[in-house]
């Protein structure tokens, strides 16, 4: 049961930085090639879903990047709460539960 919950913690925090660097790699891009690509808007958006919405949300506000953007900056926060609800509720249920 131990080893479960540290798996589930190691993934948290694994996708909460995968999100941060994401972040950070797309602002290099943007400053290093100055010009409007396509922003991949669904990366971000898969890495919040999966976990990583509080990663995301803060490398957005620490690195000030993409604040503009009314998708990211309505969606995060919505992820952010469903992905606390369902950490709370698999450490509270047990993740045995969800792992049969």
């Amino acid at each position: 049961m131990v080893l479960l919950y540290i798996i589930f913690i190691t993934y948290i925090l694994a996708i909460n930085f995968y999100s941060f660097t994401l972040i950070k790699s797309q602002r290099d891009e943007a400053t290093e090639d100055g010009q409007s690509r396509a922003s991949g808007d669904g990366k971000i958006i898969l890495c919040a879903l999966l976990g990583g919405a509080i990663g995301v949300f803060s490398a957005m506000f620490a690195l000030k990047y993409r604040l503009k953007n009314l998708l990211l900056m309505v969606l995060i926060p919505i992820f952010i709460v469903i992905n606390v609800y369902l950490f709370i509720l698999l450490f509270k249920s047990g993740i045995t539960f969800f792992v049969i």
